[in-house]
């Protein structure tokens, strides 16, 4: 995401102080679901949205304001703002952010939810033992924010290192590394590793495998239709 943000500057002579201006989108397919980075400086209000958002922060800052709560978002982390609900934002010049928006029905959210790195995390699922390459890792999981319809979810996760074979994503992944690196090849036999502080993206519909050799920690944001 960091090489889509400086291949897609700013329009010159731009002023991005609305909170959709200077926003540029990934092409993805048509559906429930944008991810794009967005440009900010100033300070406005936001009308209630349509879409739960996640929000990491590239560079600069943000403080938000939501019914009565006030949250600080540096460089490095990430917050998710439930749909439904209106906030006041202020931003750092020079801010750059990633955001996945993933329509749908109103959160119960208790409003703007940072994304704990600090939280404590708690045994999940392995991935399926017939894709491993040897042992089976040890993972773990923390779930900051829920949509109301169960179908995005966002959190910390981390795991021991593992090996796994080629797999097709049933859904979209942004993830921000925060400990260790990833090695992933896709159907096409093209061969990327991710390090801690980069920031991506695993389509819908992908097919890749995953090999890590140390011990790997991440910010995630989810969507996971539910049919």
């Amino acid at each position: 995401m960091r090489e889509f943000a400086a291949a897609n500057p700013s329009p010159a002579g731009s002023e991005p102080q609305a909170w959709t201006a200077n926003r540029i989108d990934l092409p993805l397919p048509e559906g429930a679901v944008t991810v794009g980075v967005l440009r900010l400086a100033g300070s406005g209000t936001q009308v209630p949205q349509t879409a739960d958002e996640f929000v990491h922060v590239l560079t600069g800052s943000l403080e938000l304001t939501g019914e009565g709560k006030v949250v600080q978002v540096p460089e490095g982390a990430s917050c998710v703002l439930p749909a439904g609900r209106a906030f006041d934002w202020s931003a750092q010049t020079g801010t750059t952010v990633v955001t996945m928006t993933c329509a749908g029905p109103a959160s119960e959210a208790a409003g703007i939810t940072p994304v704990d790195l600090s939280a404590p995390l708690a045994p999940s699922g392995a991935p399926l033992a017939e894709l491993l390459v040897g042992p089976t890792p040890s993972c773990r999981n923390f779930t900051d924010f829920r949509s109301a319809n169960g179908e995005f979810v966002c959190g910390t996760w981390d795991s021991s290192p593992y090996h796994r074979l080629p797999m097709r994503y049933g859904h979209h992944e942004l993830m921000h590394l925060l400990e260790g690196a990833v090695t992933f090849v896709d159907e096409a036999g093209r061969e990327k590793t991710f390090r801690k502080g980069d920031v991506f993206l695993v389509e819908q519909g992908a097919s890749c495998s995953w090999e890590s050799t140390v011990h790997v920690k991440k910010v995630y944001a989810i969507y996971r239709p539910a049919a």
